[in-house]
């Protein structure tokens, strides 16, 4: 990853751990379910914690959290790695919770004897009732006073498969009356008869995540383990469990401003509906905001870590528009990607006075920002392609500078040409433009007093290939209204297709970008083939985004 100077309220508080000899190093982790694909808000939480790992000498742990197997899958987990290896954040160890199933399960017993859990056979329901709420304190459990020895008996009565499922819980003893109703005797362990991706079917209990994440933080030597907002609340729980679980090494939770995207898809759930609903083509469609998703449409992952540095790390919540990572794509691909000419909606450009069979090869430089990509060679005959919204057939007003009939334009890189004529399809469509050119005007060199009514690409009519050219929008129309129901909210405009024409001998290896010109960024898909190319548009070249000022 490259180097920044990543400067935030974390940077203070660690560093100041070192300066005390609590630490000599930061060791941090990222600990994803794995039930779905990660988006942009895990962007944040993975560059944090793996970018102040390297900047304080330390190392980053990824580790799965997979507490719950009846959500989760293997396949999510090879995704989820697939992500964060892209995003360039390399992680030291790989872990998983079920890798402590034991230590949790010996931990637990541990507080059973220490007077600190209980077995309770209250059912969910009665014990979100006896919880209470923020104005009314809860109200203890029947069972919470049973002797030590008998929830012994029935914790490992529990793990030995001897109750049904949902019948018993093992819970923490904490305090019913507390204002932060996680104390409120949480539930930490529970009977769930699941295949577990990881530890098949040894196990019939699986440990709430609140328990398990800082027993995982505390084996693992986690320095600063540091989440989302969301666990503020939780904190108090976090240290409750390193203490009374008798931990050797003791982490520091601290929180950060979650990133929402405004306008965007975020939560799993939603995510899930969509593409087991066929209104997306998977986890990876470039309509999502998925890190999969955003790479399939050719996002680079620098533009995504440039853009996480570039909004700093806020204590509180707070929305971010999408347009603002598109301009930083903009800022990332404008030296990088080479730029090709591509019609999108084409209309053919017949050159009546240009000699029949006759081809030329253009100059044409890749990339204006940057020299090093030099140049190419364009062809160049008697039958080109032009954008269909490049050629208006009624007389157009001073502003129009483009072609038209009995207008002159210059075709880049090529000659001024004049379009004296139209075909018309049965339809009415305009299917051909007949036009002239001077041969004098190559390159447009020597004309400086003659003023083409604009300057417009082409691709040439015979040598070219084919392409589908996918445009995304929004996805959701409308995020305001909730009685709409949430399938009904899809844009379909979010997809747009288009079949045209590119320049010849453009690669077909997937992920590779470009600038078209007059046009946007694009990425060859993962559909693409040698024959059928597909491209993904990446941004358009102009932008919405405007920064606040102060």
């Amino acid at each position: 990853m490259k180097n920044m100077e990543i400067n935030h309220f974390i940077n203070t508080i660690i560093e100041e751990d070192i300066r005390l000899g609590k630490h000599e190093k930061a060791i941090t982790r990222f600990p994803p379910e794995p039930n779905g694909f990660l988006h942009l808000g895990h962007a944040r939480a993975i560059i944090t914690n793996y970018s102040m790992a390297e900047k304080y000498d330390g190392y980053f742990n990824l580790r799965f959290d997979d507490t719950n197997p009846i959500k989760e899958d293997i396949s999510f987990v090879e995704a989820i790695k697939e992500d964060i290896e892209w995003l360039g954040c390399h992680w030291e160890n790989l872990f998983f919770a079920s890798d402590y199933f034991e230590e949790m399960y010996n931990r637990a017993t541990l507080l059973i004897e220490r007077g600190k859990a209980f077995v309770c056979d209250l059912t969910a329901e009665e014990i979100r009732e006896y919880r209470g709420d923020f104005k009314t304190p809860g109200k203890e459990s029947p069972y919470r006073n049973r002797s030590i020895e008998e929830n012994l008996e029935m914790f490992a009565n529990m793990r030995n498969g001897k109750y049904p499922d949902g019948s018993h819980v093992l819970r923490a003893k904490i305090d019913m009356t507390s204002p932060n109703i996680n104390l409120r005797d949480p539930v930490i362990y529970r009977i769930q008869r699941v295949y577990h991706h990881n530890t098949g079917d040894k196990w019939c209990i699986y440990p709430m995540y609140d328990y398990a994440h800082p027993i995982e933080d505390a084996i693992e030597g986690i320095t600063h383990s540091l989440c989302s907002l969301e666990f503020e609340d939780h904190r108090p729980l976090y240290d409750w469990v390193v203490e009374n679980c008798e931990m050797p090494n003791i982490p520091r939770q601290i929180e950060f401003g979650k990133l929402y995207i405004a306008g965007a898809v975020t939560g799993k759930r939603y995510i899930k509906e969509l593409v087991e609903s066929g209104a997306v083509n998977g986890w990876d469609d470039p309509r999502l905001i998925t890190i999969s998703g955003l790479r399939r449409r050719g996002i680079p992952a620098a533009a995504i870590r440039n853009f996480i540095y570039s909004l700093g790390l806020p204590k509180s919540q707070g929305e971010t528009e999408i347009d603002m990572l598109y301009q930083v794509v903009r800022d990332e691909l404008k030296t990088e990607a080479p730029r090709t000419n591509a019609i999108l909606d084409p209309i053919k450009l017949v050159i009546d006075n240009y000699p029949e069979g006759k081809v030329e090869y253009l100059e044409a430089e890749n990339n204006r920002e940057n020299e090093e990509l030099g140049s190419r060679q364009i062809p160049f005959s008697k039958q080109v392609y032009i954008e269909r919204e490049d050629f208006i057939e009624q007389k157009p007003n001073k502003k129009w500078k483009r072609l038209a009939l009995d207008i002159e334009v210059r075709l880049m890189h090529a000659y001024f040409v004049k379009a004296n004529s139209i075909v018309k399809d049965d339809d009415g469509n305009i299917i051909e433009v007949h036009c002239t050119y001077d041969p004098a005007t190559k390159s447009g060199s020597g004309f400086k007093e003659r003023k083409p009514n604009g300057n417009i690409h082409f691709v040439d009519g015979t040598h070219n290939q084919k392409a589908e050219i996918r445009l995304y929008d929004d996805l959701i129309t409308d995020f305001e209204n909730k009685d709409v129901p949430f399938s009904e909210k899809i844009n379909p405009d979010s997809l747009i297709i288009k079949h045209g024409y590119v320049e010849e001998g453009i690669t077909s290896k997937v992920g590779d970008r470009f600038q078209f010109t007059r046009n946007g960024y694009y990425c060859i898909d993962t559909d693409s083939t040698e024959d059928n190319l597909v491209f993904n548009r990446i941004v358009s070249l102009k932008s919405s985004y405007r920064p606040k000022t102060k």
